[in-house]
């Protein structure tokens, strides 16, 4: 095992893991952090989503030896009384219903909302299609994206 330095929600961790253990596992076993979700394992559904750098990546598939010096954040990371913007819009659309990928979808859109604060409808429905739901709630996940970019604070 190898130790690493990891900057996470601000703050310098260390860790110790092997080279290939992928972030979500890191993040979830390691330093606790249990909002980033294990989905698929492959990269598909978007559950793990976390930001790095500031991008949505899906952190099943990150190995943690190419983190070092690299800004992570995570689902904690956004706000620590759960009252970023984005949030906020999901709550007020009461969006999740298992919320097993709200975390996921939640990291997305605020990514997607960083690179592009004024999106059109048409915008906001292709970045809800990154992260799946099984619940289906895509109405509510475009409606909450749609007031989220709005509001921006």
């Amino acid at each position: 095992m190898a130790s690493y330095t990891l900057q996470i929600n601000g703050k310098k961790k260390q860790v110790e893991a092997d080279a290939d253990t992928p972030m979500l596992w890191v993040l979830r076993d390691e330093l606790n952090l249990k909002g980033t979700k294990f989905g698929c394992g492959i990269g598909q559904c978007g559950a793990c989503t976390i930001h790095l750098n500031g991008d949505a990546v899906r952190s099943c598939q990150l190995p943690v030896s190419a983190m070092e010096g690299n800004e992570i954040t995570t689902i904690e990371g956004l706000s620590e009384k759960g009252d970023h913007f984005v949030q906020k819009a999901w709550k007020t659309h009461d969006v999740p219903q298992c919320g097993y990928c709200q975390t996921g979808q939640i990291m997305n859109t605020v990514a997607f909302l960083k690179r592009n604060p004024n999106p059109s409808e048409a915008e906001i429905a292709q970045a809800a299609h990154g992260n799946i739901c099984r619940c289906a709630t895509y109405n509510k996940i475009k409606d909450a994206m749609t007031t989220a970019a709005a509001t921006k604070s």
